[in-house]
């Protein structure tokens, strides 16, 4: 089963969740996990089945990062904020530069994302 990452930072997780209301269907065909806050906000606004990982701060990207690394992860969506910084930083660039070395899908604004999603679909 294609298994799938969704994260957001907080000025992005309503992108997020109209984002995964409007791919409701697609989604719902995958193994969905998240960070702590992203995945409670998706599971309680859109019902869906996702496993919840730590929030990003407290290690919830390094977690998914590892499990890119396994290469049991088949694609990260993550909506970031670009224009402010992130205490947790250094894990995030973590996590984007493990996507690059496993050359797995990533997707950090709408755009990307809708284009991941469909790519997965086929």
């Amino acid at each position: 089963m294609t298994r799938v990452a969704l994260i957001a930072h907080d000025e992005k997780k309503a992108d997020l969740i109209e984002f995964a209301r409007t791919h409701e269907t697609q989604l719902r065909a995958y193994d969905l996990i998240a960070t702590g806050t992203t995945g409670q906000r998706l599971i309680d606004e859109t019902g869906l089945e996702i496993e919840r990982k730590e929030s990003g701060p407290l290690g919830g990207d390094l977690m998914i990062g590892s499990e890119v690394a396994e290469g049991i992860l088949d694609g990260v969506v993550f909506l970031r904020d670009p224009l402010r910084a992130q205490p947790h930083e250094p894990d995030i660039s973590a996590l984007l530069r493990i996507c690059d070395v496993h050359d797995t899908a990533l997707a950090t604004n709408l755009a990307s994302a809708e284009f991941l999603i469909e790519g997965l679909a086929e």
